[in-house]
């Protein structure tokens, strides 16, 4: 349902915990997530100047690292109905950085609605100085109003970066300036600036339309290669799970002793070959030796292409979730033309 066009647009902003929300609990200072929705939204006095209606929900109140894949998915759900309501015109969903890369892509995964999605976060609770939380909030909630986001799937905004919730990656611990977030591959899509969204590019591929309904268990795997490891850990690994993720050297590169347990366990899991460096792609053919690219794919093995090994693990477990079978996984990581049959 597309909503009717009004000069005041109306966004909601949705506060999972995090940072954003942390004050000092104890006497050394250590900070838990306590602040409401309603708290985050009287820390920006400066949205009353943007004219966006800004209505509040407390989701739930939790570190990032402690959000959990059924709490996504029933946050995914609700914004789902109300992307299908029309009531509002942009949704902002706020947490805690540990994590934000990968629910932001969880949800572009189980959301797939037309009405604008924004993950943002901060660096810094609101208690300190230079904290950047409310800065974010703002710039988020322009984004959200804006109909140029409007299709784009589910952004990431961060110091007035506007980022491919497929690309995003959190690529510093502690940073508050521009390289807390990036996306190696692409760049930012857009920036924020004098209260506008300006969109300087889109994302290459639509959302996936996954089921949403994901109601199987399923337990999917990452493991990296590193040197010296003889695999040996890897193999009972393999017996406990219903998929796994390898992030391989390079562009999908593992020891050599480890190619006969992958090819049995692609013959009973899907087996997804991702890389460990953060940035580019696992490549298809440009190797040939024993535990190359070529090699693993040619044994069963699926290139996870752009996708990090961690947003590999979150395609793959929802996939798995909704009961897709092999051929299916393969046909949804195939986009990134990391398969056999993309070659070209």
């Amino acid at each position: 349902m597309t909503k009717p066009s009004s000069p005041s647009p109306t966004v909601l902003v949705v506060s999972l915990g995090g940072t954003i929300t942390m004050t000092p609990t104890t006497a050394e200072g250590a900070a838990k997530p306590t602040l409401s929705a309603e708290d985050l939204l009287a820390a920006v006095p400066q949205l009353a100047a943007t004219g966006i209606v800004v209505k509040t929900q407390s989701f739930t109140t939790k570190p990032g690292a402690s959000l959990t894949l059924d709490e996504i998915e029933d946050l995914a759900g609700q914004l789902r109905a109300m992307d299908g309501q029309g009531t509002f015109d942009g949704f902002v969903v706020t947490q805690g950085t540990d994590t934000l890369e990968e629910t932001s892509y969880l949800l572009s995964l189980l959301y797939a609605g037309d009405t604008p999605l924004i993950v943002t976060g901060a660096m810094r609770a609101p208690y300190l100085a230079g904290a950047d939380g409310s800065a974010n909030l703002l710039a988020s909630a322009v984004v959200a109003a804006s109909p140029q986001a409007r299709g784009l799937g589910v952004l990431v905004v961060f110091n007035d970066q506007v980022f491919d919730a497929a690309r995003v990656r959190k690529i510093h611990s502690t940073s508050t300036s521009t390289n807390a977030f990036a996306s190696p591959d692409t760049g930012p899509l857009g920036v924020v600036a004098e209260g506008c969204l300006r969109l300087l590019a889109v994302p290459a591929h639509k959302p996936l339309l996954l089921p949403s309904a994901t109601t199987r268990p399923a337990r999917v795997g990452v493991y990296a290669a590193s040197l010296g490891d003889d695999g040996s850990l890897l193999a009972p690994l393999l017996e406990q799970v219903d998929g796994m993720v390898v992030a391989g050297f390079g562009v999908g590169h593992v020891p050599a002793a480890w190619v006969p347990v992958l090819q049995e366990a692609a013959q009973r899991i899907p087996v997804v070959l991702a890389s460990r460096t953060g940035g580019g792609t696992t490549l298809t053919h440009a190797y040939g030796f024993d535990g190359s690219e070529k090699d693993l794919l040619d044994r069963g093995l699926i290139g996870a292409g752009h996708l990090d090994a961690y947003k590999a693990r979150l395609l793959l477990t929802v996939l798995l979730r909704g009961g897709a079978d092999l051929d299916s996984i393969r046909a949804a990581f195939a986009p990134a033309g990391t398969t056999p049959e993309g070659r070209g």
